[in-house]
């Protein structure tokens, strides 16, 4: 037996569930409720609040004049190096992939600004709140704060005295400063010229010089050779720094353009001095000869020629007397250096030496090199002394000082004082009998007396206090002496001649 309800409750719970299967029913795939929240509304809303947050943010930034704009590389818009880096990202090749990912950002920037706290990438960057919703300002306030300065350029000052258009008086003025200048902007003859009477006029040798070294880079050394021709203080400049930068070549030919032929043939002669070989420096020295020197210069070429010829011949010859000894001299004094490339006095030395009584015939004789060379007197005499001395012959040493009258008397005669002469053979530890001929030969009695004392030439005192009469000074220097000596014993005999008659 079917039995169902007729409750009023039971009708109205079937009406209910009638009108869901109606709107279940239906052909939209959503069913449409009043009691859910749309997500998707709700979502874009909040999106909407956000990005309206950003906006706000965005354009507070733009109106502070201390927030930094910078590019995805850390480095400031506008900035030196981001310029650099663009326009070098322009010209790189379509295919070029070396650099694939973003530049890191230097996290120690050179140079802080004190108010920009804000970077791009804090924009991005939130906190998740309750709901979900994300708040920029806890962003903002949470990311460390980023500070950024542009390359500064040097100043402009560094670079002024550089590439300023200077004048040739100002450039001049600068250079004595001590700045550094350009002088490549003086390009044409007439400024180059302008220059170098400007240095010339401010009377300072080294920037004379120094424009000189830019002329003779700049300038056909024709062109230098004829303006110089006219400036005699930066001709001699010029002349002293090719010498000293031993540029002969350029001299050669500034002396052949100045029509200075003596002082190319003097240039031409020096260079015997880099030549080592002696024969070589011969031959060289023979083909000088030609050259046009002045009178005397000529002279003096044809003297070191004929004695660098005598050399060769005398060494050649010494080493092989000496190899076999056969003189007794070179047993005694051993030769210790060459006699090559040695002056004509040295040379004349050593022929005094070695050779002293070789017939005048020989090359090596005094007599020889004293007519050849036209030696005067008193340098023959003094080197022969010297020579003479040192051997310790003083017979010889004698025979410089005689000479013969023509009715045949002999006599002392020196071509330099005697007391000269005294200091040469004292310092050639002369004996005293030899100290005292010479000093008996001083005219001078006061001057006879000191060097008769310096030398200790008791004889020569004694006599002259003799000769002059003065007993007190006898017996004064008789004091000196003792009993026993020879020296006491004879000025006694000489104060009891009674024959004498004192003065005092």
């Amino acid at each position: 037996m079917y039995s169902g309800c007729v409750s009023p409750v039971c009708e109205m719970s079937r009406a209910k569930a009638d009108e869901d299967d109606y709107w279940n029913s239906s052909k939209f795939t959503l069913a449409f409720t009043f009691d859910e929240e749309d997500d998707d509304y709700t979502r874009l809303k909040e999106s909407k609040k956000a990005v309206n947050s950003i906006s706000a943010l965005a354009d507070e930034d733009d109106d502070d004049d201390d927030v930094e704009k910078v590019s995805w590389s850390g480095e400031p818009v506008g900035s030196i190096s981001w310029s650099v880096k663009e326009t070098a990202s322009k010209l790189r090749p379509a295919g070029d992939s070396r650099e694939l990912g973003f530049p890191k950002i230097s996290a120690s920037p050179s140079l802080p600004k004190n108010n920009s706290v804000y970077s791009l990438s804090s924009l991005f960057k939130a906190k998740t709140k309750v709901g979900g919703m994300l708040s920029s300002s806890d962003s903002f306030s949470d990311t460390p704060a980023r500070h950024y300065a542009p390359e500064l350029r040097k100043p402009k000052c560094e670079y002024k005295d550089y590439i300023s258009n200077w004048s040739p008086q100002e450039t001049i003025l600068k250079m004595q400063q001590g700045k550094v200048v350009s002088l490549e902007r003086f390009q044409s003859l007439q400024d180059k010229m302008l220059l170098l009477d400007k240095a010339v006029d401010g009377h300072d040798g080294n920037i004379i010089t120094a424009i000189l070294i830019y002329l003779k880079r700049s300038l056909c050394k024709e062109v230098l050779f004829r303006e110089l021709v006219g400036r005699e203080t930066a001709l001699r400049h010029y002349i002293h720094y090719l010498k000293e930068s031993g540029e002969q070549k350029v001299l050669l030919d500034l002396f052949r353009a100045l029509g200075r032929t003596e002082d190319e043939a003097l240039l031409q002669y020096k260079h015997h001095l880099t030549i080592t070989d002696e024969n070589k420096r011969r031959d060289f020295l023979k083909t000088c000869l030609g050259l046009p020197f002045s009178p005397e210069d000529s002279l003096h070429v044809q003297d070191h020629y004929t004695l660098l010829e005598r050399q060769i011949i005398i060494e050649e010859n010494d080493k092989q007397v000496e190899r076999t000894g056969q003189s007794d001299v070179f047993k005694r004094f051993p030769r210790k250096a060459s006699i090559l490339n040695m002056p004509l006095i040295t040379t004349l030395y050593y022929s005094c030496f070695y050779h002293y009584s070789e017939p005048e015939g020989t090359y090596s004789s005094p007599a020889n090199i004293r007519r050849t060379f036209k030696l005067a007197e008193k340098q023959y005499f003094l080197t022969a002394l010297a020579a003479r001395a040192k051997l310790k012959a003083w017979t010889d040493v004698d025979s410089l000082f005689t000479t013969r009258n023509w009715l045949g008397f002999t006599k002392k005669k020196s071509p330099v004082a005697f007391q000269r002469v005294l200091d040469i053979l004292h310092k050639n530890n002369a004996p005293v009998q030899v100290l005292e001929v010479y000093v008996n030969l001083l005219e001078d009695l006061e001057l006879k007396i000191n060097m008769a004392h310096k030398f200790k030439c008791h004889d020569v005192i004694i006599n002259t206090y003799r000769d002059t009469k003065d007993k007190k000074q006898l017996l004064g220097y008789q004091k000196k002496f003792d009993m026993s000596s020879a020296e006491h014993k004879k000025i006694a005999d000489v104060l009891n001649n009674s024959q004498i008659r004192w003065k005092n």
